[in-house]
């Protein structure tokens, strides 16, 4: 049986080691290499197309859907919490690796003479090899650091959704409003040069044409308010992605009428499950806990191996035997944790943030749990205006209107009576499209509280 050298040994033993050391947090890290590769590919892969398109300002945005897409690709804000992502995952293959190996060279000013020869330079190599798990720890506290930055991009991608929904939502509203008002002022133009007329011929009183020229005056300046209002919205929307604020957005032509088909315990469960924001403080508890069991190894020596050959040259008598033969040392070391209070210290810093994320993320459950309770009030309130103002109300008002006309026409009703019902049909036509456009909203900030695509569920 031959014998193997010692550094052949050192050498076989050290890979072995290795392999325990690295191949536990393997699976984790790959499964979060996964989630990104996933992100990356279906939001940046094509990234250089996409900037085309954003950087000509004349392309125009016709949907929420072409919006939404967009955004998700180019908005600064989005790609940072993208990159911050990416950094913490490039930091795990940093904390699962080994201190950098040591090599060392000595030349011996005088030689040793020794009785093969005089030793003359000295080569040698070391690793430190921290022990019992502590690198395994290590890349845990690293992915669970990598995944709860996903969930951060997850939660800044559902703000982010938000945001421009309700833009687009109060777009949609903007456009809704001005087409109303403007009809309604068309509608107070020729009421009131048939108030003109009437009182020309005697047939009403001035204060009527007075009525008819300051509602009139207050329908125009509305008009002008609202149309000056679009130009804030557009700068906002094209704001998110990067464009220039007069970039071309069309007007909404309608807005989503989806329902929220899932109870309140639903979509509780659906945000204790998915909401990112809770996901990202459950990745940082994990990450808490695994830095609490690493600060309990720290006073755990570690092992440093080594290897060192030393050069000797031919012995000055002869006949010697192994005359110049080179040494070869294997050699072991060990730290010696002295310090235990700066242990000690370490080991309560790391069981104090333990605590410190899990009640952190106690507090975020119980407001986002009252969140969801207020904002499913708002959306089922919205819901509640728009079958009031469309099945209700806006019947009435618009059969209202008409009786009042007929009255006019027959003299049984005055002039003012058919202003003040041209006036209630308004406000109700534009409090029907502010209760869409909110219930379009709430529904979206359901979407951004639990986490989930309501639609898909």
């Amino acid at each position: 049986m031959v014998r193997q050298p010692p550094t052949f040994t050192v050498a076989i033993a050290t890979a072995g080691i290795l392999f325990g050391l690295t191949g536990c947090a393997a699976s984790s890290e790959n499964a979060a290499r996964t989630r990104w590769a996933d992100v990356q590919h279906h939001r940046y892969q094509s990234e250089s197309s996409q900037a085309e398109v954003i950087g000509d300002d004349t392309h125009e945005i016709t949907s929420l859907e072409e919006l939404l897409r967009l955004a998700e690709s180019t908005n600064p804000g989005l790609r940072s919490s993208f990159d911050s992502w990416t950094a913490a995952l490039e930091q795990v293959p940093q904390a699962k690796s080994l201190p950098d190996p040591r090599l060392s060279y000595a030349y011996f000013i005088e030689s040793v003479e020794t009785r093969v020869g005089p030793q003359r330079q000295k080569f040698g190599v070391s690793q430190t090899i921290p022990l019992f798990g502590k690198l395994s720890l290590r890349g845990e506290v690293a992915v669970s650091a990598a995944n709860a930055a996903g969930a951060h991009f997850e939660a800044a991608r559902r703000d982010l959704r938000f945001r421009l929904t309700e833009l687009w939502n109060d777009h949609y509203y903007l456009s809704r409003a001005i087409s109303v008002t403007d009809e309604n002022v068309r509608l107070l133009t020729y009421l009131e040069n048939v108030a003109l007329t009437q009182y020309t011929a005697g047939k009403t009183s001035h204060s009527a044409v007075i009525r008819a020229q300051v509602e009139l005056g207050r329908l125009e300046d509305r008009l002008r308010t609202l149309r000056d209002e679009r130009a804030p919205v557009l700068a906002a929307l094209n704001a998110e992605l990067g464009r220039a604020q007069d970039a071309r957005i069309a007007w909404p032509d309608s807005i989503a009428t989806l329902p929220v088909a899932l109870s309140q315990d639903e979509l509780r469960n659906a945000l204790l499950r998915e909401n990112p924001q809770l996901s990202a403080l459950s990745f940082m508890t994990e990450k808490a806990s695994a830095a609490s069991r690493l600060a309990g190894k720290s006073p755990i020596p570690d092992l440093t191996i080594g290897a060192e050959y030393i050069a000797t040259d031919d012995a000055r008598f002869p006949d010697v035997l192994d005359s110049g033969k080179d040494a070869a040392i294997a050699k072991a070391t060990f730290n010696i944790p002295l310090w235990l209070g700066r242990y000690r210290a370490e080991k309560n810093q790391a069981k104090a943030r333990h605590s410190a994320a899990e009640n952190t993320k106690t507090q975020l459950q119980n407001r986002l749990l009252a969140d969801l309770e207020r904002a499913h009030f708002k959306y089922r309130d919205a819901e509640r205006r728009v079958d009031l103002y469309a099945f209700t109300l806006l019947p009435k008002a618009r059969q209202s209107l008409e009786v009042t006309e007929d009255s006019f026409t027959t003299g049984e009703t005055g002039f003012l009576d058919l202003v003040d019902a041209q006036r209630t049909l308004l406000e109700f036509e534009l409090a029907y499209e502010r209760a869409l456009a909110d219930r379009a909203t709430k529904r979206a900030k359901l979407e951004q509280i639990t986490g989930i695509d309501i639609g898909n569920q």
